[in-house]
């Protein structure tokens, strides 16, 4: 029997919305041919998880794995169409095998961890459950030599991975729990993208009380507010969240560390979602009755 096909596995999936191993499975059993593959798969429940495929799954979890000595951390989103699904206990242990796996494989590309295994285990799931469940990313933070990475997630829907020099693991879990709550853009004022900086400008000559402000003057104005601006979305200068008295720079210093870099996941953000009008739907459903 002839090989089957990279090209020939990716036409099947694009054409039914079904997993690899599924694909490449159903392509064996027709000797490479697709439209026989397609047809014994409508003879099965296979379609299920094509049909599903197709919907927005917006909701989920963010799961985090942190190795004991501080030295590298995962975290990855998992999907599902619904909140309650995600409060499944069989949707919290499939995620749980991928962050272990992504954890293991020290891997942000989620096609490679889930070759395999765990994809018939994603569409094991689809079957039972329902819904479109998928593992839409992952993040790898190796701290490097005397840095170590913190975690926090808020609630499953919140994950963050916060990396410090030096410090303690209190500290470093902490910083995090206020990037969950915050969300600063950067984590220090030099990070912030250049563009960021030019649009902000952009915005404070715009504003009223900049008309007609001779030049020296107005680039004063616009230095010190583009200041504030940096204060306000940078996470070293932000006032801690657990004592506003101090900057988080302040309280890292004060643990023996210093805020490097953070990474933030929040479930479902940048997905565009399906807006349900379900009383239009229902009066539709009823005129047609």
């Amino acid at each position: 029997m002839a090989a089957i096909s990279a090209s020939q596995v990716k036409e099947l999936r694009e054409r039914t919305g079904l997993g690899m191993m599924e694909c490449k499975k159903a392509l064996t059993e027709a000797g490479g041919d697709i439209d026989v593959a397609i047809e014994n798969l409508r003879k099965n429940s296979g379609l299920k998880a094509a049909k599903k495929a197709g919907r927005t799954a917006a909701e989920g979890a963010v799961v985090t794995r942190v190795a004991e000595d501080g030295s590298y951390g995962v975290m990855v989103e998992i999907n599902s169409e619904t909140d309650f699904v995600a409060r499944d206990d069989n949707f919290k242990d499939f995620a749980d095998k991928i962050a272990d796996a992504v954890f293991a494989a020290k891997s942000e590309d989620v096609a490679a961890v889930m070759d395999g295994e765990l994809e018939v285990v994603r569409e094991q799931l689809v079957q039972k459950i329902g819904e479109n469940i998928s593992v839409r990313r992952a993040a790898v933070i190796n701290a490097g030599e005397g840095n170590r990475v913190g975690e926090y997630v808020h609630g499953g829907r919140i994950g963050v991975l916060t990396v410090m020099q030096g410090g303690n693991a209190d500290a470093a879990k902490d910083i995090s729990m206020h990037v969950a709550a915050i969300n600063p853009a950067v984590a220090r004022p030099e990070n912030m993208p250049q563009e960021n900086l030019d649009n902000e400008k952009a915005i404070i000559l715009a504003q009223p009380d900049m008309a007609g402000k001779p030049e020296n003057i107005a680039e004063k104005m616009v230095q010190g507010r583009l200041k504030k601006y940096l204060a306000e979305n940078s996470l070293t200068e932000q006032p801690f969240v657990k004592d506003p008295n101090q900057t988080v720079a302040e309280y890292a210093k004060a643990s023996g560390g210093e805020v490097l870099s953070f990474i933030r996941f929040e479930v479902g953000e940048g997905i565009e979602k399906e807006e349900v009008d379900f009383a239009k739907e229902v009066m539709e459903q009823a005129g047609r009755s």
